[in-house]
């Protein structure tokens, strides 16, 4: 499923390329993971945004549409619930702690 975080991935598509019904996936994937498979996708998602932040100067809109989120106000929503922060207040403080371990 990582290498296909940019897509539209929804709940029944997966079930049906697992060929067994939602609630069997989710039931399932819950038992092995902990949690369900949206949160699992949307933490995916974050972690890719994070890295193509930290690594890239790639806008806000364009990270959005690689990691998956459909929208910029959709990744900052997402951001803010889970970090606290904004992307772009993210990379700069990312930014920063990394030219002091540099400097």
């Amino acid at each position: 499923m990582t290498e296909h975080l940019a897509e539209p991935l929804t709940l029944a598509t997966l079930a049906a390329q697992a060929s067994m019904s939602t609630r069997t996936l989710s039931r399932r994937f819950r038992a092995q993971t902990g949690t369900t498979p949206l949160r699992w996708l949307i933490n995916q998602r974050l972690h890719r945004a994070r890295e193509l932040l930290e690594t890239t100067d790639l806008s806000v809109d364009q990270i959005a549409a690689a990691a998956g989120f459909g929208s910029p106000v959709i990744l900052r929503q997402h951001f803010a619930r889970v970090l606290s922060t904004t992307p772009s207040r993210y990379r700069r403080t990312f930014a920063r702690s990394t030219e002091d371990a540099a400097g």
